[in-house]
């Protein structure tokens, strides 16, 4: 049994825009919708009976669609439970406990959806079962750098016995470079303990407890009896109590909270086609394009044979990439069009986007740093700890990008963002909320980041991209 967590936070921001109209979860990493790497890695565990994928979404056309193509590739029952209301990253499981019960599973895997790796499923399964009877969560752990760890759940371990001691979810001081992956492993047992979780907070509820709130409970919503946080309500008190372990990985691992690390995913995901699909990756061969490197292109896309991709590029469903066009370390949505003689680099072209002749898209790359030993992918936050906007860059493209020559971005911004480019006409349908008439001059940064924060229309501000960019950079 494999319990997928679809996840908790409908806002999403530091995704957007590309999670405007399209789940995370299901947004193109190397040619396939993030969550059906981790469905593939489950399916490759022996004796998997079903997949649940437990969420908030509601199950609408794209989940549909694809949930009906994964069970027929895949020749396994998968299901969608939809959640009622936003049940925290261990209510779902108590919440579909008898679905998840119902097969009568030996253990069950959980996994967070929003991350991503080379997860060595089946030998967590045979740790798992050398443990005592008495272990109840199996926790995924693999190591970062003391200063990174800190944004992620904290793991002290016992060397010899490799039980966790003690757990701590993103603390305010160092703990330990060991840190959680959001993969873990349950025995049944465990719900007994998730019931008692349960009990007690409906007893605090009813008995009026909960109008009084600290700056914790605010945060975790515990206004919500059946919200569970695994983190802060399970992980932590049992640390230490023999019910515990975790087992360490040292394969690729990372966590897709924004654009630049879909780019480092989509680049680690395409050397793992290696091993599990090397048919999806591109060749040389006469009258096709250059490869460089590992390449995905979808079937139906059309590349021009003197165009050069790679490394690390994917392009997707219905893309036309014109003659002598470059493009290295991007992902190419689906519809786009690439036009004669351009240069795409580290960058996100978004579905139905329209690339001029001779246009130049460039980020700037923010990998994990090399040179540091267990460095992770840095997913910045939208804001800083002075409540500032931290930089990033984002060209939103009305019907097509030309003769739009580089601007000093890096220097009215900062450097270490990805670009990611957007058709306009995704955005003109809101029409139901107004932009606000200080925002209706041509700042159009100013006011791509309110829309992206606020909501407001872009129909009154790009009536001229080029004009309204030069004058942004002079105006914001």
């Amino acid at each position: 049994m494999m319990y997928l967590d679809y996840g908790q936070n409908m806002t999403r921001t530091r995704f957007r825009p590309l999670s405007f109209d399209l789940p995370k979860h299901l947004f193109p990493v190397a040619g396939v919708p993030m969550i059906q790497h981790l469905l593939e890695a489950c399916v490759k565990v022996p004796d998997m009976k079903e997949i649940l994928i437990i969420g908030f979404h509601q199950a609408d056309e794209a989940i549909n669609q694809f949930m009906s193509s994964i069970m027929k590739d895949y020749n396994i029952n998968i299901r969608y439970l939809q959640e009622y209301t936003a049940l925290g990253t261990a209510g779902g499981i108590y919440h579909f406990r008898d679905q998840i019960r119902s097969g009568d599973p030996e253990a069950f895997f959980v996994i967070n959806g929003d991350v991503c790796g080379d997860f060595p499923l089946s030998h967590m399964v045979d740790f798992h079962s050398t443990l005592p009877k008495i272990n109840l969560i199996t926790v995924m752990g693999t190591e970062a750098t003391r200063q990174q760890s800190m944004c992620y759940g904290c793991i002290v371990e016992n060397k010899d016995t490799h039980e966790i001691m003690h757990y701590v979810e993103k603390p305010s001081t160092f703990v330990s470079t060991i840190i959680n992956c959001g993969v873990y492993l349950f025995s049944l047992e465990v719900f007994q303990l998730l019931a008692a979780i349960f009990k007690q907070k409906h007893q605090e509820f009813y008995c009026g407890c909960h109008h009084f709130f600290s700056r914790e409970d605010y945060f975790l919503d515990n206004s919500n009896k059946d919200c569970i946080h695994l983190e802060q309500e399970i992980l932590a008190p049992l640390a230490g109590t023999g019910q515990m372990f975790v087992f360490q990985t040292s394969r690729w691992w990372s966590q897709v909270k924004t654009a630049g690390s879909a780019i480092y995913a989509n680049r680690h995901y395409l050397e793992l086609y290696h091993q599990t699909h090397p048919d999806w990756l591109a060749e040389n061969d006469k009258d096709k394009p250059v490869i460089i490197g590992d390449v995905f292109i979808h079937p139906t896309a059309l590349v021009h044979p003197t165009a050069t991709l790679g490394p690390n590029v994917s392009v997707g469903k219905g893309v036309s990439i014109g003659e002598g066009v470059r493009i290295r370390e991007s992902i190419i949505l689906g519809n786009a069009t690439i036009q004669d003689h351009t240069l795409v680099l580290h960058s996100i072209v978004g579905w139905n986007s329209v690339v001029g002749c001779w246009s130049r898209v460039e980020g700037t790359p923010c990998d994990p740093n090399p040179n540091k030993p267990f460095a992770k992918m840095e997913n910045v936050p939208l804001f800083n700890s002075n409540g500032r906007l931290n930089p990033s860059i984002t060209i939103l493209v009305c019907s097509r990008w030309s003769e739009i020559v580089e601007m000093p971005f890096l220097k009215q911004f900062g450097a270490g963002f990805f670009s990611i480019m957007l058709s306009v006409g995704r955005f003109q349908q809101q029409k139901d909320v107004l932009c606000p008439p200080y925002f209706q001059d041509s700042k159009l940064l100013k006011t791509m980041m309110y829309y992206m924060f606020g909501g407001c229309s872009f129909t009154t501000c790009l009536a001229d991209i080029g004009n309204c960019l030069q004058c942004c950079m002079t105006r914001f």
